[in-house]
């Protein structure tokens, strides 16, 4: 894994030169910290889809994933039934799997009763946060994905063992793995300096 200078004289992390669309995703999204809901929950779920599959090939269809999961907006999600499963199955502008297509209906009714617990999705996901550290050899899993994927599965959810939750920890911004010497390290780690964690709701 290494830093490469762009065309435009930028260095960015390796895979964040390889297309236009992970360049854009490299410098403006990835590793930025999130707290918004909707987008805690869509890229639990797409992580689910990406699996066995490249995130280009979802990244791409982002748009029409979020199209026909109502912005992945969770209550919504919630409520749609078998009838809207057979018909994501019809539409060729999404990965049509049923039991990905499935998961994410369910995950959306597990993370309202986790929400009605904990207030909020991120209360959960932010609390799986390690320690600061250097990247240097990243393996696919750590011992905080793996905590955080053992977790998920308790309360039901599906699709989501320690490896993608690592992937979702790198893209959430839960972690800071652009590497040293990378233009976006430092704005990341700048941002993650100013971010106020999502804390679990008080009754």
């Amino acid at each position: 894994m290494e830093v490469v200078i762009g065309e435009d004289g930028v260095a960015r992390c390796w895979w964040g030169t390889s297309t236009p669309d992970y360049q854009a995703y490299h410098d403006h999204e990835w590793g930025m910290p999130v707290d918004d809901e909707f987008r805690l929950f869509e890229k639990l779920c797409l992580e689910g889809f990406q699996s066995g599959l490249s995130w280009l090939t979802v990244l791409r269809k982002r748009d029409d994933f979020r199209r026909v999961f109502h912005d992945f907006d969770y209550e919504r999600v919630a409520q749609m039934g078998e009838s809207d499963v057979e018909r994501l199955l019809q539409d060729a502008s999404i990965i049509r799997h049923r039991g990905k297509i499935e998961a994410t209906i369910s995950n959306a009714g597990r993370t309202l009763k986790l929400v009605e617990e904990m207030g909020s999705l991120g209360a959960l996901v932010w609390q799986f946060e390690p320690p600061d550290r250097v990247p240097g050899d990243i393996q696919p899993t750590t011992e905080a994905s793996t905590a955080m994927a053992k977790e998920l599965k308790r309360r039901g959810f599906r699709f989501f063992g320690p490896t993608t939750a690592y992937a979702f920890m790198e893209a959430m911004g839960i972690v800071n793995d652009h590497l040293v010497g990378c233009e976006a390290r430092e704005r990341v780690a700048d941002a993650r300096k100013s971010f106020v964690r999502p804390a679990v709701a008080t009754s």
